[in-house]
């Protein structure tokens, strides 16, 4: 297994993210690195305030998308960007943390805009390494 990262897919007008993890938490933690990855490069962003976030769904794959989705409203309504994230899943339920800052033009070149998570290539799954992989198809 080759540790917690993130990836994103190709798709025709939007963009796909993945988050790749040793648990299912540490994947979604990652999901919301990829996140971030979409509009700006998380290695600009400091980790200096956190925002507490909770969310329920009935599966793991809409759980992700309510993660991505409780992401990108905090990124709009408290103009921050996010660049670190601790998870807990507990069945259906999710508690988070997510570390960042606000937004700085000078600093955080912005590529685009998260509209939202989709349930497009929403996927949740465990493949043969042990390694989790959560994804899904972001609207920009």
């Amino acid at each position: 297994m080759s540790g917690a990262r993130w990836e994103h897919l190709p798709h025709g007008a939007d963009i796909g993210v993945r988050g790749i993890g040793r648990s299912k938490a540490e994947a979604f933690e990652q999901a919301g690195v990829a996140l971030t990855a979409v509009v700006t490069d998380p290695k600009t962003v400091a980790a200096e305030n956190s925002v507490e976030i909770s969310c329920t769904a009935p599966d793991d794959e809409l759980l992700l998308v309510e993660w991505l989705n409780a992401l990108i409203y905090e990124t709009a309504t408290r103009k921050m960007l996010f660049s670190r994230f601790e998870v807990r899943i507990d069945a259906n339920h999710l508690v988070a943390t997510a570390w960042g800052e606000r937004i700085d033009l000078n600093r955080h070149e912005a590529a685009v805009e998260v509209k939202g998570a989709t349930c497009t290539e929403l996927k949740i799954a465990r493949n043969a390494n042990g390694e989790w992989r959560a994804q899904c198809i972001v609207d920009v």
